[in-house]
């Protein structure tokens, strides 16, 4: 069953019954492009003229929907209509066909049509020419020029320009699609490093206060007391400090905070003396040399979650931190005893593991943590780049 014919476009509509209407009058009023003598118009009634005229206006209604079909029924009618006294509204309404299949047609047919137009306009001007030998015979190549291949090419120009216009259009809104998709990254990328940060500078303080707490609470000890009191008090107060510090950062739109001094590795010696303030047996075992600033502050960093973990799940004993320079990375060592026990000294939300990972991904290293025998080992592997010192 063949397909139904797809419903004008209502401007080809518009174009159709002026130029119907506007041929029309022309014959009412006796316009015509030649005259009744004229040796071409073998068909000299009007009913004649008004055939072509119908049939170019009708195909003006597929300018759109069927431009290939427009045009061949075109071509034919505007053939009719040499044989006629002519109608100048047949002749426009043509070079609009001429035109539509260039711009509304299919890929092949807009790289044809301008060819096949201008062959045509060659062979009009060139024929005439050799076989009349006067200069009027340029005037056919000239009309043919002019209802065929400037309507093609103009097409074309129209074709081409709007073609890069949507191209345009297209790559504007994927760009726009990229630099939303990069923002939302960086966005996200952001709030993770904020909550890592967030996490090592507090988490700590805070499991330290919890700690010595229960054990203020726990011990009828005014003396153990006031000790855990006073360890309570200093872990309150820093926490608080770097929170402010932070928040200030976060909140400031015009440079007036100075950000947070970056933990150095030299900083690991007052990091272990707090750990062994909360009650841990820790040793400090670090042959690192320099190392550059990224890798030393997640080499900090993953040194004290792990402390932190060790207060909050660590049983009685000795727990040790190794750094160590080891084939182009730095490797960082934190074991603790392991075993069976009631529950976590402090609560924790699970996710100073997580940062961690995070922290050796960040730089293209290697992090695991698990048991090995009676130990919980945390062991992360930070590449170094080539041609560091040491």
């Amino acid at each position: 069953m063949a397909a139904p014919l797809p419903r004008p476009h209502h401007d080809d509509v518009r174009i159709a019954v002026g130029g119907l209407l506007g041929g029309l009058l022309l014959m009412a009023v006796g316009l015509h492009d030649r005259t009744p003598h004229d040796p071409v118009s073998v068909l000299d009634q009007d009913w004649a003229v008004a055939i072509p005229l119908v049939v170019t206006a009708g195909c003006e209604l597929l300018r759109r929907t069927r431009p290939r079909t427009a045009l061949l029924v075109g071509t034919g009618a505007i053939t009719a209509d040499l044989f006629t006294r002519g109608n100048l509204a047949t002749l426009v309404m043509f070079t609009d066909l001429v035109y539509a299949s260039v711009l509304y047609g299919s890929p092949a047919a807009a790289r044809r049509i301008p060819w096949i137009t201008g062959l045509l306009t060659v062979t009009g001007t060139v024929v005439p020419v050799v076989a009349w030998r006067t200069p009027q015979a340029l005037l056919i190549g000239a009309s043919v020029g002019l209802v065929a291949l400037v309507p093609a090419a103009t097409g074309w120009v129209v074709r081409n320009h709007r073609d890069t216009a949507v191209a345009e259009r297209l790559r504007a809104e994927q760009t726009a699609l990229l630099a939303e998709m990069d923002r939302t990254q960086a966005v996200t990328a952001e709030r993770a490093r904020m909550a890592r940060e967030l996490h090592d500078m507090v988490a700590g303080h805070m499991s330290a206060i919890a700690l010595h707490a229960t054990a203020a609470l726990a011990i009828d000890d005014p003396k153990t007391s006031r000790e855990a009191l006073t360890v309570v008090r200093e872990n309150s107060v820093a926490g608080l400090a770097e929170m402010r510090r932070l928040i200030g950062i976060l909140r400031d739109s015009g440079g007036e905070h100075e950000p947070a001094p970056v933990p150095t590795l030299d900083g690991l010696g007052s990091l272990v003396e707090s750990a062994r303030a909360g009650g841990l047996d820790v040793t400090l075992d670090a042959d690192h040399g320099p190392v550059p600033a990224p890798v030393e502050l997640a080499a900090y960093r993953i040194v004290q979650e792990s402390l932190t973990n060790a207060l909050k799940h660590a049983r009685p004993g000795r727990v040790t931190v190794t750094l160590a320079r080891r084939d182009g990375v730095l490797d960082v060592r934190v074991t603790s005893p392991f075993g069976h026990r009631d529950g976590p000294r402090a609560p924790g939300l699970g996710a100073g593991l997580v940062g961690m990972q995070e922290r050796a991904a960040l730089l293209a290293g290697t992090f695991d943590a698990g048991p090995a025998g009676d130990l919980w080992t945390v062991r992360a592997a930070l590449p170094l780049p080539e041609g560091d010192p040491g």
